[in-house]
C-alpha cells in the first residue's frame, strides 16, 4: 500500500509539472512575440545628434575625441550621461507596433519633436514624437514607417532644457591636474601660493607648509576630480571687469583659467574657455580654493 501511495504521489507531481509547462510555454511565447524593439542599432554607430522642435532652435551634439559636446545653441561640454539617455531610444522596447498611414491620429503629422541620429551627414535615423496615450502614459513615436507606443521618458530626455544637458564638472575628463596657481586669490596673494604635483609628490611654494601627501591626494579627488557643480549657467566674460582668479595646471603643460566671480553665499567660478559659470555650495567652494597645506605658525 505504501509503495502504491508513493507511486501515485510521484505521478501526480509529474502530471502537475507537465500541465504547468504546457500552460506557461504558450504564454511566454506570446509575450515574446508581442514585444518589439524600436531598433537594433548600437550606440557607437552615431557621432552626431539633432533635436528639432516646431517653434524653437534645434539642439545639436557632436562626438569629438570620444566625448559628446553641445554644438548648438551653445558650444560647450555636454553631460555624457544626459546624451546617453537621449540615445537610449535605440534600445526601447514596446508591446505596441502600429502599421498605419494615419499620422494625424497619433499627432505625427506635426511632431512635437524630431530626434535625428547621424552616422554621417547623409546616413541619418529619425524618430518623430507624437501625442501621449493618456491610458498607458506612453508616447507615439514614428520610426521607419512604423509607429511605436513607448515610455514617455525618451521624449522627456530629448526635451530637457539645454542648460541641464551641460557637463557640471569644472574640468574635462581628459584634463589631468598637475598643480594649481592660487597666487591671484586674495587669501593667497601675499604668499603667492602654488601647489604642484611633481613626480607623484605634492610640492608647496610656501616654505612653512608641511603637506601630507594623502591629504592632498584626497583633496584633489574630492574637491576637483569628482566634484560637480550644483548648477551651471552660460558665461560671456566682461573684459571690462577684473575678477580674482586662479589657474589649474595640466599635465600636458596647458593651464585652465577660472574667474572667482562670487564667494558667498555660494562660490561662482567662471570658466571663459567653456563659456560657463559653475555654482558650488559654500563648504565645497572653500575646500576647492584652500588646499590642506598645513601651514606652521
Amino acid at each position: 500500500m505504501k509503495n502504491r501511495w508513493l507511486l501515485n504521489l510521484v505521478m501526480l507531481i509529474v502530471v502537475a509539472g507537465l500541465v504547468s509547462f504546457l500552460y506557461l510555454r504558450p504564454k511566454q511565447a506570446a509575450e515574446q512575440e508581442n514585444s518589439y524593439e524600436v531598433s537594433n542599432y548600437k550606440l557607437a554607430e552615431f557621432n552626431a545628434i539633432s533635436i528639432e522642435f516646431p517653434t524653437k532652435a534645434a539642439v545639436t551634439f557632436a562626438k569629438i575625441d570620444g566625448f559628446w559636446r553641445l554644438t548648438a545653441p551653445n558650444q560647450t561640454r555636454a553631460d555624457q550621461a544626459a546624451v546617453q539617455r537621449i540615445l537610449s531610444i535605440i534600445a526601447a522596447k514596446t508591446k505596441d507596433k502600429i502599421a498605419s498611414a494615419d499620422l494625424e491620429k497619433f499627432g505625427l503629422n506635426n511632431p512635437s519633436l524630431k530626434l535625428k541620429l547621424f552616422r554621417d551627414k547623409t546616413n541619418v535615423e529619425e524618430f518623430s514624437f507624437g501625442t501621449h496615450n493618456p491610458v498607458t502614459d506612453e508616447q507615439y513615436v514614428l520610426h521607419r514607417d512604423a509607429i511605436y507606443l513607448i515610455s514617455n521618458v525618451y521624449g522627456e530626455s530629448a526635451s530637457t532644457q539645454v542648460i541641464e544637458l551641460v557637463d557640471k564638472a569644472p574640468l574635462k575628463p581628459t584634463e589631468k591636474v598637475a598643480g594649481f596657481d592660487y597666487s591671484h586669490l586674495e587669501q593667497w596673494e601675499a604668499s603667492r601660493l602654488n601647489v604642484d604635483l611633481v613626480n607623484g609628490q605634492w610640492k608647496i611654494s610656501i616654505a612653512t607648509a608641511k603637506p601630507q601627501q594623502n591629504e592632498l591626494n584626497e583633496w584633489l579627488d574630492y574637491s576637483w576630480v569628482h566634484t560637480l557643480a550644483k548648477e551651471v549657467e552660460f558665461y560671456t566674460p566682461d573684459h571690462k571687469t577684473t575678477y580674482p582668479s586662479f589657474e589649474v595646471k595640466l599635465a600636458d603643460g596647458k593651464k585652465v583659467h577660472f574667474d572667482k566671480i562670487q564667494e558667498s553665499p555660494e562660490l561662482l567660478l567662471g570658466r571663459p574657455d567653456e563659456g560657463l559659470i559653475y555654482h558650488f555650495a559654500p563648504d565645497v567652494g572653500f575646500n576647492m580654493l584652500n588646499p590642506p597645506i598645513n601651514l606652521l605658525n
